[in-house]
């Protein structure tokens, strides 16, 4: 079995997390003949692909290197929105001030309570992907190791040989830092390791302003940290529509977070126990910036080095990871992949929806028949900002790129009373819909729960529900989803032509 992973602190919550994804205690089942799936990788994708295959009746081994869970749970996902929780209600509670409830001034929050609590949370959800329970429950022959092809139908665990006839790589990706000179000699965090924290860094560097960065950024703000948050672009969450990115970087600017836009990183150095990011802006020219800690959260690599990859003919990249086709089939017709290692779609999500097109498309399809693709899939996301951006579909760029004329219909959230009374009206609902129809090509969602609300529309466009039946849904009154018939009211109004009206006007006047 391959080593013990280490998790900083070694409290009862880390023990507790690694007795279940990596017990020290763990053998190595003897391999049961040949396997009708192997699995490499246990992260979510390559769970939900063992666990499909096997509740329909196949023989499935699941091979884990590191800690089962993958980066959703331990590094990611799970310990992420822990401590955006606990930064969200101290945040709630300096904002109480005016209702008499507030912390007082300059009262920080116990970060290393946070910290304790995210890890208390990630371990007490750690069982649903445990070894123990993969294994025991669900029938599946889980191997802790080191995977490596070792030619056609075979790969190597530690020196002890799987046979298959279909393989899946769900390998998934890692944090990587920029080349930037120093930077690795001064120490830096990064997604994988900055949940090990116990004590508040007092000054906070970021690099880079994409979700990971942004989501962080205003948690450890929140939870007492001076943030500075350095982006190459000239604004925040770049992929994003630039309406709903301006909402929350206004929002930044108002939470006191430093956002140093346009300028290139020349190197880092340490000093005593300071680390200096020297800065050229464009504007300013050069620039020190003094801080205890830097988190860097600008890219992923797939992990594709080190599986014997050439030897079966999976053709990959080291920065877009394993080649696939349409259907998630590598090069090697036996053998398919998942997840962060082969898709542009990184989330949680995105590997359970393609867990299952591969278990159809390698176990279950005849030929041609019975295979699902990767372009049908309607995949919405959202980043936990606060507020939070939700979309799914096209963004207006996207439209005109592809030569689909729309209609864009918007409602505010402070439309919604329940928005207001909560005091969360900062947003807003933008559907994009075919031009002259109401059918839903794309949207996206600024508000408080916005990842919640996106559900709503993309139901819509898998189940082609037009923009106009949203005006005719009954919703509880209060609720933030109300700003959604809005925008719908938005569309329906567009019918009520002056032709329209007058015909209107005249049935009436023979009713009277």
């Amino acid at each position: 079995m391959s080593e013990l992973p280490k998790i900083e602190p070694w409290d009862e919550f880390n023990q507790t997390l690694v007795s279940n994804v990596h017990p020290a205690d763990w053998s190595n089942p003897v391999p049961d003949g040949r396997y009708n799936l192997v699995v490499l990788g246990a992260g979510t994708g390559g769970l939900i692909t063992a666990l499909v295959a096997s509740s329909l009746g196949a023989k499935v081994a699941l091979i884990e290197r590191h800690l089962m869970g993958g980066d959703c749970l331990n590094v990611g996902c799970v310990p992420s929105k822990a401590v955006i929780r606990s930064a969200h209600l101290a945040h709630e509670a300096r904002a109480s001030k005016s209702l008499g409830l507030g912390i007082g001034e300059g009262q920080l929050p116990d970060f290393s309570a946070a910290m304790q609590r995210m890890r208390e949370i990630r371990s007490r959800i750690s069982h649903e992907d445990s070894a123990k329970r993969y294994s025991e429950e669900f029938g599946i022959d889980i191997f802790l190791g080191n995977a490596r092809f070792a030619g056609e139908g075979k790969v190597d665990v530690d020196g002890t040989s799987l046979e298959f006839a279909k393989a899946v790589i769900a390998t998934g990706a890692r944090a990587i830092a920029p080349p930037i000179p120093g930077l690795a000699e001064a120490g830096y965090l990064d997604n994988e390791n900055v949940f090990n924290l116990t004590t508040r860094p007092n000054r906070l560097a970021v690099i880079g302003a994409g979700p990971i960065g942004c989501e962080l950024t205003q948690a450890f703000r929140r939870l007492g940290s001076e943030v500075w948050i350095l982006e190459r672009a000239s604004q925040i969450l770049t992929r994003e529509d630039p309406d709903a990115a301006k909402i929350v970087q206004d929002g930044f600017q108002r939470e006191g977070i430093e956002m140093v836009f346009d300028c290139q990183i020349q190197r880092v150095e340490k000093r005593g126990d300071e680390k200096v990011i020297h800065l050229s802006c464009p504007e300013k020219g050069e620039r020190e910036l003094v801080v205890d800690e830097i988190l860097v959260g600008a890219g992923r690599a797939p992990n594709v080095s080190d599986m014997g990859l050439e030897e079966v003919g999976v053709e990959f990249d080291l920065r877009q990871g394993v080649t696939v086709d349409d259907h998630l089939r590598t090069t090697n017709p036996r053998i398919w992949a998942v997840g962060d290692v082969c898709m542009r779609w990184k989330f949680t999500h995105a590997a359970d929806a393609t867990a299952k097109i591969v278990v159809q498309n390698a176990l279950f399809s005849v030929g041609p028949f019975g295979k699902k693709k990767l372009s049908d899939l309607v995949m919405p996301w959202c980043t936990y900002t606060d507020p939070e951006i939700a979309h799914v579909g096209l963004y207006a760029h996207d439209a005109e790129a592809d030569g689909v004329p729309i209609d864009t219909y918007t409602a505010s959230m402070a439309e919604a009373n329940r928005a207001v009374t909560d005091g969360q009206e900062e947003g807003f609902i933008k559907v994009h819909v075919k031009k002259g129809t109401d059918q839903i090509v794309g949207a996206t969602i600024v508000a408080a729960h916005a990842g919640d609300l996106i559900t709503q529309l993309t139901l819509a466009i898998t189940q082609k529900i037009g923009l106009g039946t949203f005006t005719n849904v009954i919703f509880p009154y209060p609720t933030q989803g109300e700003a959604l018939k809005r925008a719908a009211g938005g569309y329906t109004r567009t019918r009520l032509t002056p032709t329209v009206k007058r015909l209107f006007e005249k049935w009436l006047a023979l009713r009277r």
